[in-house]
């Protein structure tokens, strides 16, 4: 079982505009034809951020949405909120707040041996990391700048530094980077 952080940034280091806005990502390319797909397969378990969560109540599963879709994660997910948050029916939602040491193990225990995505932010995937918990990054860079923005990751790694597992173009959008995150 990993811990692991899939996400896509811009070329800049930020996952989402000052505004919270992911409307420069999805011109870039198809999801599909990056590592996604073989990635869910093996997530047990999901850990977000309240900004992430409230981004997918207002364009994927919300009555605000252009086209409402399912919610899109048959696994638990664990939202990291210190605020009262709506839910969405039939799906399985945990809203916990503080110390994310504890909510990961219970988290690896739901997982059953699959992985825990950190599906974002960069705070949240920070905070496992700050704990020694966090095993890999997943980074999708985009061909753009945002010039400021939602840091991909707010902490100063350096020593050890993460080791590059593998590098490949996804289409004409993306470099799809995998990362280890050594121990310290």
């Amino acid at each position: 079982m990993k811990t692991q952080y899939y996400t896509a940034t811009s070329l800049d280091g930020f996952i989402a505009t000052t505004e919270d806005s992911l409307e420069w990502l999805f011109p870039l390319g198809d999801i599909g034809t990056t590592s996604y797909p073989a990635f869910i397969r093996h997530v047990g378990a999901l850990a977000m951020g309240s900004v992430t969560y409230e981004w997918m109540l207002r364009h994927v599963v919300g009555p605000e949405a252009n086209r409402p879709q399912p919610w899109p994660y048959e696994q638990p997910v664990w939202v990291f909120s210190s605020r009262v948050l709506a839910t969405v029916s039939d799906a399985d939602i945990r809203f916990v707040r503080g110390d994310v040491r504890p909510v990961h193990e219970e988290m690896a225990a739901a997982a059953g041996g699959k992985n825990v995505w950190i599906v974002g932010g960069g705070g949240l995937a920070g905070q496992f990391y700050d704990h020694g918990l966090l095993d890999e990054l997943f980074v999708q860079v985009g061909s753009v700048t945002l010039g400021a923005g939602k840091p991909l990751l707010p902490r100063a790694i350096t020593s050890p530094p993460l080791r590059l597992l593998s590098a490949r173009a996804v289409g004409p959008g993306f470099a799809e980077l995998h990362y280890e995150v050594p121990r310290r």
